[in-house]
């Protein structure tokens, strides 16, 4: 870990990342394109140790409350977030101005701070977006090492539902060879039609590699699943989009079962309704109601 003085913290669309740099260890991290000029290990988490003076001045500022976003890029709860509850403050922020939040994890530390997202979105909206990819626990140890298994990310949903905060899954990456079966899409969606979960954002059954990520995820194949690197390399050589095999079959699967669950699959009306700020005693229908 180290701390960095910085310029700004919202984006244009009105995102942050209080972290850069991750400890969970995700085999196929898109954060570790060199895309994204990190001018450090990936690991050594860097701390904008002024993101919160930032933020609320930031809100302060705004002439009107919008949605206020987490996650695009770290996982707002790392391991180290325990010990500076960085995006407890900034939920906090959030919430003494007015504004609505949704946040992309993939642990159930978000827990933690349920009391806050509660408040939040009786005033407002919050909504807590959930990366699963795969249902096989002793797998998901093997290419998310560092997160919650799907199983606590799951329990974590239900919790979520019952406290009333909606949620959204983003079924990804599916990973050829490794995760691309029906077992595994089936599996992930029956917890979701049980968490009722509100839509399920999901790019196709494949993953996106390029210069820096690339290297590391054959790294991790070489290390988890001898030989797979080079099935890889003869099939997709150096494309950035690797679609499964099982593509058609998957997406098929995937459509029916959410049509059947009555979950939102419609990636662009999902983003539209998250970005959408609503307070409570104006809001019209919506996904998230």
């Amino acid at each position: 870990m180290h701390y960095v003085t910085a310029k700004g913290i919202l984006s244009a669309k009105n995102n942050m990342n209080l972290y850069r740099g991750c400890q969970h260890g995700c085999i196929y991290c898109d954060s570790r394109s060199a895309c994204y000029h990190m001018e450090h290990a990936f690991e050594d988490v860097e701390v904008k140790e002024n993101a919160i003076p930032l933020l609320e001045e930031a809100l302060r500022r705004k002439r009107k409350p919008c949605m206020i976003g987490m996650g695009a890029m770290t996982d707002p709860y790392i391991p180290l977030e325990e010990e500076l509850c960085h995006t407890r403050q900034a939920l906090e922020q959030i919430e003494k101005y007015g504004f609505g939040a949704t946040l992309i994890t993939k642990s159930a530390r978000v827990l933690r701070d349920l009391d806050l997202l509660k408040r939040i979105n009786r005033q407002a909206k919050c909504v807590v977006q959930m990366t699963l990819t795969t249902y096989d626990e002793a797998l998901c140890r093997k290419i998310e090492p560092g997160v919650s298994t799907t199983k606590e990310r799951f329990e974590a949903l239900k919790i979520l539902r019952d406290a009333g905060i909606p949620t959204v899954v983003w079924l990804c990456p599916i990973l050829p060879f490794v995760n691309d079966t029906e077992e595994n899409i089936n599996g992930i969606l029956d917890d979701c039609a049980e968490a009722k979960v509100k839509g399920i954002i999901c790019f196709g059954m494949g993953l996106t590699l390029r210069e820096g990520n690339r290297e590391y995820f054959y790294q991790q194949l070489d290390r988890h699943f001898p030989g797979l690197k080079e099935k890889y390399i003869r099939r997709y050589g150096n494309a950035y989009l690797l679609d499964s095999p099982n593509s058609r079959q998957l997406t098929r699967l995937f459509r029916r079962r959410c049509n059947e669950a009555g979950i939102l699959h419609d990636n662009d009306r999902i983003f539209q309704d998250l970005n959408t700020f609503e307070i409570k005693e104006q809001a019209q229908m919506s996904l998230f109601d």
